[in-house]
């Protein structure tokens, strides 16, 4: 073992249990770079050599292979720190295009703006039933929802990539059409009006409004209406309206009516 341990780029240490295990590292421009930790310190050495090759030489992302003693993501820092000369230590590349790359995998590239650099820097993208969200302050952030994208929103009705890749959350590619919960934008002869629906039952229309505040506030109060009734909220959320005014809210809020026919659903529930 002691032989092992001298092996380059291999340091021993102990778990709390007192079992030895090795760790792989590297310096590259005056920084120590973690590469991973075996139980073998032969194993810990292939990642050193893994690593010296990938700095030392033109190798590329797309010549990634399973048997690699390293894994993808340390590839995708280690080659960024190469070629950019900044080191991040989630899988992130930067593009010349003012845009950089976030990799889940070698088949699997998120595209974001530099903007989020900071971000996305921080916190790890994970992946779960196929949604990505981040760990944040002990909660689980979805990527859509800090793009504006609601829970439960339809792509193409409520949200659309503009070019048509859902793998490119740059702000000019995702394009929000209805911002709101229970709200559809719906073209008239004069313009667009906005049309408020609950689901209670199956879906029941609200009302058509003039703009898609007046429809989200409706469709608060008719929700409100309902949990006052013993409804339980399952897959029902309320709008969130920052930037309106609680006075302005409040004035809409109260000059909204429903038909007697929603009314009546009320009495039944």
């Amino acid at each position: 073992m002691d032989n092992e341990i001298r092996l380059p780029g291999v340091s021993s240490s102990r778990k709390k249990s007192g079992e030895v295990y090795y760790r792989a590292g590297i310096t590259f421009r005056s920084k120590h770079i973690s590469l991973g930790s075996s139980s073998s310190a032969s194993e810990a050495h292939e990642m050193y050599l893994e690593g010296k090759r990938i700095i030392s030489t033109s190798v590329q992302l797309n010549e990634y292979v399973e048997t690699s003693p390293l894994a993808f993501d340390k590839w995708v820092c280690l080659i960024n720190f190469r070629e950019n000369r900044v080191y991040f230590k989630n899988p992130i590349y930067l593009k010349k295009q003012k845009y950089f790359s976030y990799y889940i995998s070698p088949e699997l590239e998120l595209k974001f703006d530099n903007d989020d650099l900071f971000y996305y820097s921080e916190h790890r993208i994970q992946v779960r039933g196929g949604h990505f969200f981040c760990e944040d302050f002990g909660t689980q952030i979805s990527l859509k929802s800090r793009y504006g994208i609601r829970p439960f929103a339809v792509e193409g009705r409520d949200y659309r990539f503009v070019n048509k890749d859902e793998t490119d959350y740059r702000y000019e590619n995702i394009e929000i059409i209805n911002r709101y919960m229970g709200v559809e934008k719906r073209k008239h002869k004069l313009g667009y009006r906005y049309r408020a629906k609950i689901h209670v039952n199956g879906d029941f229309i609200l009302g058509t409004y003039d703009t898609e505040e007046e429809a989200a506030i409706a469709y608060n109060k008719a929700l409100d209406l309902l949990l006052s009734k013993g409804l339980k909220k399952t897959s029902l959320h309320e709008n969130y309206l920052e930037n309106l005014p609680s006075k302005e809210y409040a004035e809409i809020y109260r000059k909204i009516t429903f038909s007697e026919k929603f009314m009546r659903i009320l009495d039944e529930i």
